[in-house]
């Protein structure tokens, strides 16, 4: 197929949700915020590229992720420093921990959370079943790394975290066509409001609430046809909304947009392409509920955030042409999320 469309590719004017929108493509040097016309209003020059999470904090500065060269060199999600950069682009705050990767969030208190790795112990690894025999990490001898929520103070020092070693490990299997290398690929932290915290563990096709203070474990999804899903989050409805990647799902071969009731694990709401297959990201990718109810997609595999009512039309799409070398892949522009704010909003404050 021709894939050669770049930039705002579709605009309904009457339906689209005014504002702009953040992303940061996957190992680029820049951050970028465009309007609704697909204009670059804004950007922030980075350290070592931006690597999976961006988000803009109520005060206008952006956090975001970049990569490392230090820590253990896993294929997929590898950042290792926080920064958040001012409006003008200067550092304001950073935090290195060469085990981080994939996602990290400002909480309302002003301390930090986010996903680290942690090698396992060689007795606890060898609980773990499933996955490609022989995929093991090679760092002295064979390896397993578990995923870590960690929470930080402002000074970087470590105040809570929680271990994904706490799973039952005779309960969940690694996908038998996913690498043993991690326990079990977190790729997402989402606060909730009463400060407990959801996580999305992609090769075990889960979701979980982690309680902040009591460190159990009080609600699970667990779901191959979630197909190694991403950004699973609470809606202000209380609904969960999911990224469902399709990739290595049960029957499940595209990508779905999927919410839920959390109690009843009913079906609420859903997007799928049209044609099923339009729509289709095995990797990354995320979405944010608008306030006025429709959806903002980030497609990230092919570098496309766009738009749709509740009732799926599209009706904005954006599809970047910032290219970066990957080492398996070539050239990509893949975006690991986007984000949209009004004009209004505390993050823009009519500043763009």
């Amino acid at each position: 197929m021709l894939f050669n469309n770049f930039g705002l590719t579709f605009y309904d004017k009457k339906r689209a949700t005014p504002g702009f929108t953040l992303f940061a493509p996957i190992n680029h040097n820049t951050a970028y915020l465009i309007n609704i016309d697909g204009k670059i209003v804004h950007e922030w020059e980075l350290q070592k590229g931006g690597n999976n999470l961006s988000t803009l904090l109520p005060n206008g500065n952006l956090l975001i992720t970049e990569l490392t060269d230090e820590g253990p060199a896993l294929p997929a999600g590898k950042c290792g420093w926080l920064r958040e950069y001012s409006w003008d682009g200067n550092i304001v705050w950073e935090h290195h921990d060469e085990n981080q990767h994939h996602d990290a969030r400002r909480l309302p208190n002003g301390n930090t959370v986010y996903l680290a790795w942690n090698k396992l112990d060689d007795k606890i690894a060898k609980k773990i079943k499933g996955g490609r025999v022989g995929t093991e990490y090679h760092l002295d001898g064979e390896s397993i790394f578990e995923d870590v929520l960690r929470e930080i103070d402002s000074d970087g020092k470590i105040i809570w975290e929680w271990h994904s070693s706490a799973l039952d490990m005779d309960r969940y299997t690694i996908c038998p066509l996913c690498k043993r290398h991690e326990w079990a690929h977190a790729n997402t932290c989402a606060p909730l409001p009463n400060g407990d915290i959801m996580v999305s563990y992609r090769v075990l096709n889960l979701l979980i609430i982690v309680d902040r203070r009591t460190s159990k474990v009080k609600w699970e999804y667990h779901d191959q046809d979630l197909g190694h899903q991403h950004d699973s989050h609470i809606l202000d409805n209380g609904n969960v909304l999911v990224f469902s990647n399709g990739w290595h799902g049960k029957d499940i071969n595209f990508s779905r947009i999927v919410e839920f009731d959390p109690k009843t694990k009913e079906i609420i709401w859903e997007y799928r392409g049209k044609p099923a297959l339009s729509f289709f990201s095995p990797h990354i990718s995320g979405m944010q509920r608008l306030d006025s109810g429709n959806t903002l997609i980030c497609e990230g595999s092919k570098g496309c955030i766009f738009e749709v009512t509740p009732s799926g039309d599209i009706v904005w799409e954006y599809v970047s042409n910032f290219w970066t070398e990957n080492p398996l892949h070539g050239n990509v522009n893949w975006i690991f999320r986007a984000q949209r704010y009004a004009a209004d909003s505390p993050q823009i404050q009519n500043r763009a």
